[in-house]
C-alpha cells in the first residue's frame, strides 16, 4: 500500500514541483495538483475492495508515503442512494463532522503532518472548519479558523469542541480568507490550507469519485451534478475519473460534468454563460446553501476547463426551488438533503425538462453534508401536534 506519488504540478502553466516539501500556490498564483506514477500501481480493484473499509484502502492513489502519518475518524464509503429514474444521490452527510470535507481534511491533515507542518490555518463556511479543527486534533496540528459571522453555528461549536482556535470575521468566506492570509505571512511556521492552496484537500475529495466508479461497477456514469461553490470535489471527482481511466479500470462513456449554484451566488454560472474563461467576484452573495456562498472562487478556471472539457453545464438555481425538491425528496424517497444537496437535485430536475438530462442517463447527485448542520432550515417544531390523549 505505497503511494505513487511522484511530484506537484501547476493546474495552469504546468510548472512542476517537488512534492516532498510544504507548498501553497504555483509562481503563477494558480493551485498545484498531486501527480502519479499510475504505471507503477499494481494492485487490482478486487484487492482495494477487500481491504479494510475507509479512505485509506486507496493508499497508492493517495499522497501520504508513510502509513504511520495516515489519520482517520471512519469517513469514507458513503452510500450510493437511488432515487429511481435514473437519479443517483451520494450522501456525504454520513460522514465524520457531518460533510464531504472530512475527505479533504482526512488526507490534508495527514500530508501536512508527514511533512512537517504543526499549525494549520483556514478560512471557512462552517464544514472544512468543523473537520480540520477534528482531523488537526487526531494529527497533532494546532488549528486556526475564521469563520464569517452568518455561518452555521453548529460548525463553529464543533470547531470549538475539537480545540480550534476560532476567529469569527465580518464578512463572507473572501474577507475570512484574507484574515487569514494575512496571519499567516505575519507568523512564522503556520501553514495556509485554504481551498486549493495547498494540494492535498483535492486527494482526498478525489476518493469520492473514486468510490462512485466502484458503486456503479467500473462504468461511469453519465452525469455528475456538484452543488460549487469552491468547488473542489468537482475538481477532485473529475481527476479520480481521468486516472482510473488511465489506469483502465473505468469504462464507459465521458462523464458530464455539472455545477450547481444557487441563483444568489452563481459566479461559476455566469462565467460559464458569458465565455468567460475565470470567474468575477459575485456581488453581495445570498443564499440559504450557506456551504456554496463562494463569492469569487479560486479554482473557477479549473471548473471551467472540466465544464466546457467534459460537454457539461452549469445551472443556477433559486432557494425556494431547492427547498421544495428537498420536502419532496423527503416525503417520497426518505432522503433528507442539505441545502446545498437540495440545489444539485433541482439542477437535474431543470436540465431534465431541458432534455438535457435523458431518461436514459445514469445521474449522480452529490448530497455534500448534513442537513442537521443548518437546523433553521428545516420544519420548525410548531408545527406539531398539540399535546394528545391519544395518537391520531
Amino acid at each position: 500500500m505505497d503511494s505513487a506519488l511522484t511530484h506537484l504540478e501547476c493546474s495552469a502553466c504546468g510548472t512542476r514541483y517537488e512534492a516532498d516539501r510544504l507548498h501553497n500556490l504555483c509562481r503563477c498564483g494558480h493551485p498545484l495538483l498531486v501527480r502519479y506514477d499510475l504505471g507503477a500501481v499494481a494492485v487490482r480493484p478486487e484487492e482495494i475492495a477487500a481491504r479494510r473499509p475507509g479512505l485509506w484502502r486507496w493508499a497508492e492513489l493517495l499522497p501520504v508515503r508513510d502509513p504511520a502519518h495516515r489519520v482517520t475518524l471512519g469517513e469514507g464509503d458513503t452510500p450510493l442512494l437511488d432515487l429511481g429514474g435514473g437519479v443517483l444521490v451520494k450522501d456525504e452527510g454520513l460522514n465524520p463532522t457531518g460533510s464531504f470535507k472530512a475527505r479533504g481534511a482526512a488526507v490534508g491533515a495527514s500530508r501536512a503532518r508527514e511533512l512537517g507542518a504543526r499549525h494549520v490555518a483556514l478560512p471557512t463556511n462552517g464544514n472544512a472548519g468543523a473537520a480540520w479543527s477534528a482531523y488537526g486534533r487526531r494529527a497533532g496540528l494546532t488549528v486556526t479558523v475564521a469563520v464569517p459571522a452568518g455561518a452555521p453555528a453548529v460548525t463553529r461549536s464543533e470547531a470549538l469542541a475539537t480545540g480550534a482556535d476560532t476567529a469569527v470575521v465580518a464578512g463572507l468566506i473572501g474577507d475570512a480568507g484574507a484574515m487569514v492570509a494575512r496571519a499567516v505571512a505575519a507568523r512564522e511556521g503556520w501553514f495556509d490550507v485554504s481551498t486549493l492552496k495547498e494540494p492535498y484537500r483535492v486527494e482526498g475529495k478525489k476518493t469520492m469519485g473514486l468510490e462512485i466508479a466502484e458503486q456503479l461497477g467500473w462504468r461511469a456514469p453519465d452525469v455528475v451534478v456538484y452543488p460549487t461553490g469552491g468547488g473542489v470535489g468537482l475538481i477532485g471527482i473529475a481527476k479520480a475519473f481521468a486516472e482510473l481511466r488511465e489506469l483502465g479500470w473505468l469504462t464507459g462513456p465521458p462523464t458530464r460534468f455539472v455545477a450547481a449554484q444557487s441563483a444568489g451566488c452563481a459566479p461559476v454560472v455566469r462565467a460559464y454563460e458569458t465565455g468567460a474563461e475565470t470567474t468575477e467576484p459575485w456581488p453581495d452573495p445570498r443564499t440559504v446553501a450557506y456551504g456554496i456562498t463562494v463569492a469569487a472562487p479560486l479554482g473557477g478556471p479549473q471548473l471551467l476547463r472540466i465544464l466546457r472539457g467534459s460537454g457539461g453545464t452549469a445551472v443556477a438555481v433559486e432557494d425556494a426551488d431547492a427547498l421544495a425538491t428537498r420536502a419532496e425528496c423527503a416525503a417520497t424517497d426518505g432522503v433528507l438533503l442539505s441545502p446545498e444537496g437540495a440545489v444539485a437535485l433541482h439542477a437535474v430536475r431543470t436540465l431534465t425538462a431541458r432534455d438535457w438530462v435523458t431518461p436514459t442517463d445514469r445521474v449522480v447527485v452529490l448530497n455534500t453534508g448534513s442537513p442537521l448542520v443548518q437546523p433553521e432550515t428545516l420544519p420548525s417544531p410548531a408545527g406539531l401536534l398539540s399535546p394528545a390523549d391519544d395518537l391520531p
